[in-house]
């Protein structure tokens, strides 16, 4: 994924949900950070951005309609090679404090629409937590590129409420970059 594409994805969603503010919590929230070009391959092959509106109901109706009109095999998948999962606060377990942190996009081809996007290391925590090949394969790609700090990653998995053990078992694969 492009950051161009992620600026599209931020537009279409908010547009969907008729809100100014879109959160950015799957991978590709990574292109908040850094352009596509200064990350390893590893952190932009998705072709999936996984976005959490700012308001919606217990239900997560919100989320379901992007799911309905951006979403996998949707029109705007098969037309634009990339597709918007909506998804729920609850999807990701985050680091206490993450709404301080997050990292803004925003400009001309958002138009004006903003992309809240995880901060570097709450986002390593939680793929650490999701503890799937995909998302170990993501975090070690920016940690041999140097773009993250494991220790901060380390310590940041200390503050996911209720997750200790998946913590620890996340704490221990980060050794060798410790």
């Amino acid at each position: 994924m492009r950051r161009e594409q992620l600026e599209h994805a931020i537009r279409a969603a908010t547009t969907i949900v008729q809100q100014s503010e879109i959160i950015v919590i799957g991978s590709q929230a990574i292109l908040g950070s850094w352009d596509e070009d200064e990350l390893p391959a590893e952190a932009v092959m998705s072709v999936e951005v996984d976005m959490c509106p700012l308001v919606d109901d217990d239900a997560e109706s919100l989320a379901t309609e992007i799911d309905a009109v951006a979403g996998e095999m949707s029109t705007f998948h098969e037309t634009h090679g990339f597709y918007i999962q909506g998804v729920g606060r609850r999807t990701a377990r985050l680091p206490l404090g993450w709404e301080t942190r997050l990292v803004t996009v925003t400009g001309e081809n958002t138009a004006g629409a903003v992309g809240l996007c995880l901060d570097p290391h709450d986002l390593c925590a939680a793929k650490l937590i999701a503890y799937r090949d995909k998302d170990r394969i993501f975090v070690a790609a920016l940690l041999d590129a140097s773009l993250v700090d494991s220790a901060l990653i380390a310590e940041r998995l200390t503050w996911v409420p209720d997750e200790t053990q998946r913590a620890a078992t996340a704490r221990a694969w980060l050794t060798p970059w410790l």
